[in-house]
């Protein structure tokens, strides 16, 4: 069988544990296999355990597919790990980790992890900024004042509504990709950096009446749209900033119901990774996914903040 382009094709595909080593091998270390601790190149295959040794003589050491990628000192098959990238990848409001664990077999709290750990392979470390039409646009994440108990939603919502929500920040090139960020607060020097950061200076920049962008326009031709007024005029709107954050919250809502905002980035990151890729085939996502999968370990203590100083 050819490389498989539907969830169906990949399950029967991967189901061959020769199929599933070779597949991520080839997108792990796509110009030759080497070994992960020396970089000698072509390593000898021991093909009774899968796994390679290196042939220099002063390395010898002993490795798999899964050394030193989010899969390292995981117990779950490559089979299972790829499938479960693949539904990651490609369900278009995300998969839950109860859902992942019926359909793989495993515990609830192992697809949580496993889940956690491909988002960190999601995440877009490229350096390269945003240029021309940006659309910037921060957004509060957290559960509807329609849902909550009278008294607990007279506590919470006062103001504008953000109190004790978490603040997600998001800037996109028209047509092109976006950038998302859980950020501290709304504040004007927190704002700048990031946009500074993150967009070419000289572009023409979109935000909404947010007094925090007061003074961008000194690096961008700044255009600002008052929601108070309108929604958009002529050019000058946030609407595609927006509908990502539609896209955020029917994922938050609907399928991941509670999340941490100690976790919020990484769920923002795999509804990026999905809509930068929303040209893509469901293959093609998978296999951006299976590339970057090496050199981003996440430990269970790092994950969830055991590791921090207390």
């Amino acid at each position: 069988m050819e490389t498989p382009k539907t969830l169906a094709e990949a399950v029967i595909y991967f189901a061959n544990p020769d199929n599933s080593l070779q597949y991520l091998a080839a997108k792990r270390w796509p110009k030759g296999l080497e070994c992960p601790y020396c970089g000698a190149k072509e390593p000898m295959f021991l093909s009774t355990r899968r796994i390679w040794k290196c042939r220099a003589t002063k390395c010898r050491k002993q490795f798999s597919v899964k050394v030193g990628t989010i899969l390292n000192e995981s117990a779950i098959g490559i089979d299972k790990w790829l499938t479960a990238m693949w539904l990651v990848s490609n369900c278009r409001n995300g998969v839950s980790s109860y859902e992942i664990a019926r359909d793989l077999g495993v515990t609830q709290k192992t697809a949580w992890f496993m889940l956690h750990r491909i988002r960190e392979a999601m995440q877009d470390k490229t350096a390269t900024k945003l240029a021309g039409e940006v659309e910037v646009d921060e957004s509060f994440i957290g559960g509807k004042a329609r849902n909550m108990h009278r008294e607990k939603r007279e506590r919470v919502i006062t103001g504008t509504g953000g109190k004790d929500k978490a603040i997600a920040l998001g800037m996109v090139e028209r047509g092109g990709k976006v950038r998302t960020f859980a950020g501290p607060n709304r504040r004007k020097h927190e704002l700048h950096g990031k946009v500074r950061d993150n967009v070419k200076a000289g572009s023409a920049l979109f935000t909404d009446s947010l007094q925090s962008y007061n003074g961008m326009s000194t690096d961008y031709r700044h255009a600002v749209v008052d929601h108070a007024v309108e929604y958009a005029r002529g050019n000058v709107h946030t609407n595609t900033m927006e509908n990502f954050w539609s896209l955020v919250k029917r994922q938050l809502h609907g399928t991941y119901i509670s999340v941490e905002p100690f976790h919020l980035f990484r769920y923002l990151d795999e509804q990026s990774f999905r809509y930068n890729g929303r040209k893509l085939t469901d293959a093609e996502r998978f296999a951006i996914v299976c590339s970057q999968v090496a050199g981003r370990r996440l430990t269970w203590d790092k994950l969830t903040g055991k590791d921090l100083p207390e």
